[in-house]
């Protein structure tokens, strides 16, 4: 099983347009700090970021932030994070992040959402490393991303596998909990400069 000490939480810098996306922001972070998980960030106090680093601030959890210097002010640095990191491009955040957890998990969000969703199944893909990743389906949000895998494979771009390589689940609890039985990654963390 995996030592989860830490998870990286994709998601929106918005709320959405329907309160269920903000409420299981709000689950996550309350269940990643209930079981002493630091949660992972794009270090935003806005949108699903901000109520998923609240909610797991409230319930004593440890919040770690990366953000870029250039959206300091986009996305409004969360000035209450357990440790804000701050970066100097999109790339070297996400190489943060992803040193970082031992373990991502994507909740609805935009295209920055969906980018780095994509890219870390990519990285396992590839081989650059086999920490465990759960996409958070809530309401069918990730519905079209599951079809365009089964139409990737049908097209013959990608083996039957693809599905393998990430867990679709349909709560924030089932995501963690997915997470947790997952076996412990083997192989080393990606090289740096990889990602």
């Amino acid at each position: 099983m995996t030592q989860l000490r830490s998870v990286c939480v994709y998601c929106g810098a918005s709320v959405g347009n329907h309160p269920r996306y903000a409420e299981s922001a709000r689950r996550l972070g309350r269940a990643l700090a209930e079981r002493g998980i630091a949660l992972v960030f794009g270090g935003g106090r806005v949108g699903l970021m901000g109520a998923a680093a609240d909610a797991a601030l409230a319930a004593g959890g440890r919040v770690i932030g990366v953000i870029p210097t250039s959206l300091r002010t986009v996305e409004l640095a969360h000035q209450g994070c357990t440790e804000l990191v701050v970066t100097e491009s999109m790339h070297e955040r996400k190489q943060r992040m992803f040193e970082i957890a031992d373990g991502f998990i994507a909740l609805p969000g935009g295209i920055g959402t969906l980018e780095e969703t994509i890219e870390v199944i990519t990285w396992r893909q590839l081989r650059f490393h086999d920490k465990p990743i759960v996409v958070v389906d809530d309401g069918g949000y990730w519905q079209p991303l599951r079809a365009l895998f089964a139409a990737t494979v049908a097209a013959g771009f990608a083996h039957d596998n693809l599905d393998r390589l990430c867990q679709f689940v349909e709560t924030v609890e089932a995501g963690v909990d997915a997470l947790a039985a997952s076996p412990a990654p083997i192989r080393p963390s990606a090289p740096s400069g990889v990602l």
